[in-house]
């Protein structure tokens, strides 16, 4: 009996030492792999442990982009009293961010001391697909847009001044990005497109192509006028008029062209007048000759009713002697009168 103690207790010994190895093999492996990242951040200041760096692996969270992403804001002068904590990382991580890009847009901020970026906003413009960095880039330094853009197909945006007068024009637009509105504001097209739109307007209001040519800069402070960053993405700092030319007289070629259009509509209704005109001269024609065709039929009941006077007793013969020397005289007096203008009688009958 005391044998069998003795083996139980020997092997409840042996047991536990192998227990116990097995638990100090795995603490000695999680240490070795986390060591350096712990010592980066130990000797930084990042305040992320032992338990946090396994924590991270079983949240299938990177441990060396946290760790750095930490450091690299501690260094900056970034703790956690600005909302930067391994947590708030690990979060943005998680959510599939660019942790790295975030932190440095954040110290480009901080550094530049212009913007106001934390980590919230800065992890909203990543998450919304834009490149936080380059955003905190361009509100520090401007960025220079042509209007019109390269590679849009236009040489100049052309206006046209009240006097018919063309000017093109070519401007560049420096912007500075605005990281309260770059979460839905729209982007460079949208500028280009207003900054065009106000420039064609400007020059149609001006009275004379002159004035504009005298004085640039009023295109720009019209332009500059009616806030056309408005829910954009951008906040225009200026707006300069590279180069102004001198296009065709619009005005002039419009007007020749009403003037050959009215020319067109006037040969249009003269040429309706001279037609209707020769069809109430041929009307007229036709009622000449249904006259005519009356009167040879009038002429023609003469005789008729000379014969019915004989028959009758009403006309006697010397009566139709007279009748008859009355028309041969009538008949020479128009032969001495058409002899003399030269004209032809048409309208004569035969007695």
């Amino acid at each position: 009996m005391i044998l069998l103690a003795q083996t139980g207790t020997e092997l409840a010994v042996v047991i536990g030492i192998v227990i116990a190895i097995f638990f100090g093999l795995i603490a000695l492996a999680v240490f070795a792999r986390y060591f350096r990242l712990w010592i980066q951040s130990k000797s930084t200041g990042a305040g992320i442990s032992i338990f946090d760096l396994l924590g991270m692996t079983f949240r299938r969270v990177s441990p060396a982009v946290i760790v750095r992403s930490k450091i690299m804001a501690v260094q900056a002068g970034l703790g956690d009293e600005t909302g930067i904590t391994s947590k708030a990382l690990e979060a943005h991580y998680l959510a599939g961010g660019n942790v790295p890009l975030v932190i440095r847009a954040i110290i480009a901020a901080h550094k530049a001391k212009m913007v106001e970026l934390d980590i919230k906003l800065a992890a909203a413009i990543d998450l919304a697909g834009r490149n936080v960095l380059e955003a905190v880039q361009t509100s520090v330094y401007p960025k220079v847009i042509d209007c019109p853009a390269r590679g849009s197909g236009r040489d100049s945006l052309d206006g046209i001044a009240q006097n018919g007068i063309q000017l093109k024009v070519k401007a560049r637009v420096t912007v500075r990005a605005n990281l309260r509105q770059l979460i839905g504001g729209a982007t460079e097209e949208t500028i280009v497109a207003r900054v065009g739109e106000g420039i064609v307007s400007a020059i149609g209001s001006a009275k004379s192509h002159g004035d504009v040519l005298e004085n640039p800069d009023s295109i720009s402070k019209t332009v500059l006028s009616r806030r056309l960053d408005s829910q954009t993405a951008f906040e225009i700092v200026s707006i300069d008029i590279a180069d102004v030319d001198v296009g065709e007289n619009i005005g002039a070629r419009l007007q020749a062209d009403q003037a050959e259009a009215d020319m067109r509509v006037a040969r249009a209704k003269a040429e309706g007048r001279r037609a209707m005109a020769v069809a109430e001269e041929q009307e007229n024609i036709a009622r000449i000759e249904e006259s005519r065709a009356k009167v040879v039929q009038a002429e023609a009941e003469v005789p008729k009713a000379i014969a019915q006077a004989f028959r009758e007793g009403t006309l006697g013969i010397m009566d139709y002697y007279k009748l008859r020397n009355i028309r041969a005289d009538t008949d020479m007096r128009s032969s001495i009168a058409r002899a003399g203008t030269g004209g032809t009688d048409k309208g004569g009958t035969a007695a």
